[in-house]
């Protein structure tokens, strides 16, 4: 047993060797009805791809409540299945910190101030809005950073899929990644954006129909929620059942973290870098039908995102409740464990298949929304803007097809990097702090300020990026600074990047010239663009048509959530 002032360590390994299910014919006979409904999907949404706006952004015609699901449903992969419930086992109820603090609010930001900026700017996607705002370096250093984080954050999609399939079913691993990998690439290469996110809004459901038996059936093996709290209380300690105790500055905590870090680090830095320029989650945004739709899209996701943290959360807290040192090589388990443990001795065959596929349906949902912006961002920012200029559009859709299976195979090779972090939520994190953060405050500064100047986005993402990988690799990795936990130098890093980012930014702006004022109409606050004037959609003034209703309804929802926690 560990106090609350340590966190174990442990090295990566496999999933337990004894947490193969026993699936029958009727498991594989609901997963294969799943996969032809995919390819279905795919073939069915091939149709509508005309142009090179129909094939990466669904022709900018979807409506608000398929973009709202797919946009929580593309979140809804290896991070929040596997990566959260691992979260939780390690570190506790500490993980609502990252939905009521280090989702909700961002996503409420995303709808009501930033989504009329780019879709009114009608940009085909993040980095081409820093073209706009900046100049060329900064939207292709941007363009290259985002495509080489969305490889590998779809590698760990792959990686993961992999050994809870060879783990649970027995399929060697280079079979899983083959064949979610074939599925993927079939049905977005056929159908584009439209295929991903009409799958995204199915793979919903399913994940749902997955993740809640596990939940109800885990807790009431521990005796419900109080049998649940007092034995991690007794194992743990009393911090661990609880969302701030022992964050105090200078006090210990499972997390390693205390509510200064927790609140700036996850709850601005990670949270808005990650929610508002992540274009594998803004794309789905981009592709409503209007801009009413658009801002509609994210906090319609904020309600589900509010609720669904109980489904990844009590399941890891019942792991580490069920086998004591949960996580640690003595346990014979890791913390990625903890889903696939609950499902091998809780659920019976048929609820098995469904469970099944939606831990699948999870991984090909992440997997696929890193893909389709990948595809777009390589296509449209980079070989359109730098490589080969002014073809016709069916070439580009074309090319948006093959740089999709090109992107599949390279998540295959990246996929194996996630191999040495035995919290896949972790490496994730790291991820977002490396790339999402340094983009966040280039766009955060370039929104706000007009003064600004030209390089300086180039230069405040270059500074960003290097100032939180600098953090992570030399002071945290060769012990320089004490910091008690991954996640807890995430969080720093995240605030390192952010900080470096923005000095560099300001000083840049002051010794160059600024954006003339005229071109930036559209781009920074208070000013407008004829995109963002359009008239609203009929029925605007139903209250849940209303952005500004929904979205503080989601953050006070969320921070009424909190109050079981807090004690």
């Amino acid at each position: 047993m560990h106090t609350p002032t340590q966190t174990p360590t442990q090295s990566p390994i496999p999933l337990a060797a004894e947490l193969r299910l026993p699936t029958n014919w009727l498991d594989y006979t609901l997963l294969g009805i799943y996969f032809v409904v995919v390819l279905g999907i795919g073939f069915a949404a091939r149709r509508s791809v005309k142009t090179s706006l129909d094939f990466f952004l669904s022709g900018r015609s979807l409506p608000a409540w398929v973009t709202g699901l797919a946009f929580i449903s593309a979140n809804l992969a290896a991070t929040e299945i596997l990566g959260m419930a691992a979260n939780s086992a390690q570190y506790g109820a500490y993980t609502v910190h990252w939905y009521w603090v280090g989702a909700i609010p961002a996503m409420v930001f995303l709808g009501l101030v930033m989504m009329p900026f780019y879709y009114g700017s009608k940009v085909r996607s993040v980095p081409e809005f820093l073209l706009l705002r900046f100049d060329k370096g900064a939207h292709l250093l941007s363009s290259i950073l985002f495509a080489f984080a969305a490889i590998l954050i779809a590698g760990v999609n792959l990686y993961a899929l992999a050994i809870v399939v060879e783990a649970l079913l027995g399929w060697p691993q280079w079979v899983a990644i083959v064949v979610a990998g074939f599925f993927v690439l079939a049905y977005i290469t056929l159908g584009g954006l439209s295929s991903a996110i009409y799958n995204e809004v199915l793979q919903f459901f399913v994940i749902l129909a997955a993740l809640i038996p596990i939940t109800v059936l885990s807790l009431k093996k521990v005796g419900g929620w109080d049998g649940l709290t007092d034995t991690l209380t007794k194992s743990h300690g009393d911090d661990f059942v609880t969302a701030w105790g022992g964050t105090g500055i200078g006090e210990a905590n499972p997390l390693g973290a205390n509510w200064l870090t927790i609140v700036l680090g996850l709850g601005f830095v990670l949270s808005f870098g990650y929610w508002t320029t992540n274009f594998a989650e803004v794309q789905r945004a981009l592709s409503a039908k209007n801009l009413s739709a658009a801002q509609r899209t994210p906090l319609i996701a904020a309600f589900p995102k509010i609720f669904i943290v109980f489904l990844v959360m009590i399941p890891g807290l019942a792991a580490a409740a069920l086998i004591p040192g949960f996580g640690t090589e003595e346990s014979g388990y890791q913390y990625n464990d903890a889903i696939p443990y609950l499902m091998e001795g809780l659920l019976p065959n048929g609820v098995l298949g469904i469970a099944v596929t939606g831990l699948l349906a999870a991984f090909m949902a992440g997997m696929a929304a890193n893909v389709s912006s990948f595809n777009t961002v390589f296509t449209t920012d980079i070989w359109q803007k730098y490589v080969v200029k002014d073809r016709e559009d069916e070439y580009y859709v074309r090319f948006g097809r093959l740089i999709t299976a090109i992107g599949v195979l390279a998540s295959i090779g990246t996929a194996f990097l996630a191999s040495s972090f035995s919290n896949i939520m972790s490496y994730l994190q790291t991820l977002f702090s490396f790339f999402n953060v340094p983009m966040f405050v280039v766009f955060i500064v370039g929104m706000f300020w007009k003064r600004a100047s030209m390089k300086s986005g180039f230069w405040g993402l270059l500074a960003g990026t290097t100032a939180a990988m600098i953090n992570y690799f030399v002071f945290y990795k060769q012990d320089v600074i004490s910091i008690p936990s991954d996640q807890g130098a995430n969080f720093v890093s995240a605030i390192a990047g952010f900080v470096a980012g923005a000095v560099v930014m300001v000083a840049v702006s002051l010794f160059t010239a600024p954006k003339p004022t005229e071109e930036l109409q559209g781009l920074v606050y208070g000013t407008r663009s004829p995109g963002m004037a359009e008239p609203p959609a009929p029925g605007d003034e139903a209250w849940y048509r209303k952005p500004a209703l929904l979205g503080w309804g989601a953050v006070v929802l969320a921070a009424v959530c909190y109050i079981p926690f807090s004690f």
